[in-house]
């Protein structure tokens, strides 16, 4: 069971396997068993792993209890793990033990799974608890990251957010699912899209090469003087991690010979074009050119 469970067993669980209080406590006494919350252990003195840490948590909090928010998060691969307090979701209880952010709600079966052996809020479920404790930024970062690894699954977002009332995140997470409804742009000719921004919001600025092949690779925009690039994403190919890896593997061998990238998608064209035009003048000012030397 503890090699099933990331080294990390219940009380509940033992006793069901039919260990009594005497056996269980002799075995916390002797070091065996090590607790980690009350009625929760690890197996042995070796390092917990944070997929331990969670699972401890989650069986910490009762049967119906389940990882939610941010911990989910970075379970389904959405937002980068960190340590702290862990968080999780039961239909019961006002505190949760100590290291446990307990969130009190009563999900429904749609809104809860197991992944890697842990109980966890469904990715639609996690992105309206996100929705409530994120900014837009990063909610939208979230909500984008589960689009690249193909865990979004629109009739699941909108039957929860049908159902979450006026939770306060939820109008921002309405926003994307809006702006995720518009059809796809399939990857098109720079002059297409980012040329007739630049000639709209820049045109006051050196005008850039375009399809030029750097370091054996064709890429959309190149200011030679600055040694800047700019790559056009389409969702269309780069909705899904090998590529999303292939791109930043990529634009870390450009940045390590000197290059800055910069990688813009169509949306943020349409969405964020003051955010963009202010990035791009600073960095093609002329305090940000590039020693020659």
């Amino acid at each position: 069971m503890a090699a099933r469970q990331q080294g990390v067993v219940a009380r509940r669980q033992l006793a069901a396997l039919g260990l009594g209080r005497g056996a269980i406590d002799a075995r916390v006494h002797t070091g065996h068993f090590r607790v980690l919350h009350r009625g929760v252990y690890a197996m042995g003195h070796g390092p917990l792993s944070l997929r331990g840490r969670w699972l401890a948590a989650v069986l910490a909090c009762g049967d119906q209890a389940v990882l939610s928010h941010h911990s989910a998060a970075c379970l389904w691969g959405l937002a980068r793990a960190r340590r702290g307090q862990v968080d999780v979701t039961s239909p019961q209880g006002s505190r949760g033990p100590a290291g446990i952010r307990l969130h009190r709600s009563k999900l429904t079966s749609d809104e809860r799974t197991v992944e890697a052996r842990i109980p966890v809020t469904t990715v639609a479920r996690t992105l309206l608890d996100l929705a409530e404790v994120l900014d837009e930024d990063g909610l939208r970062r979230a909500f984008e990251e589960a689009d690249r690894l193909k865990l979004l699954r629109m009739p699941a977002l909108e039957q929860v957010c049908a159902r979450a009332g006026k939770r306060k995140g939820l109008v921002a997470l309405r926003r994307l699912i809006d702006a995720a409804r518009e059809p796809v742009f399939a990857r098109s000719p720079l002059e297409n899209h980012f040329a007739e921004f630049y000639r709209e919001h820049l045109a006051d600025l050196p005008a850039p090469l375009t399809n030029v092949s750097i370091l054996d690779h064709e890429v959309d925009a190149y200011w030679p003087t600055h040694r800047l690039v700019v790559e056009m994403d389409s969702w269309e190919f780069h909705s899904h991690r090998a590529a999303f890896e292939s791109d930043r593997a990529r634009d870390a061998k450009m940045q390590t010979a000197g290059y800055r990238v910069l990688r813009l998608t169509h949306r943020q064209l349409k969405t964020e074009a003051l955010r963009i035009t202010t990035q791009l003048r600073k960095m093609l000012g002329p305090d940000r050119q590039p020693s020659t030397t």
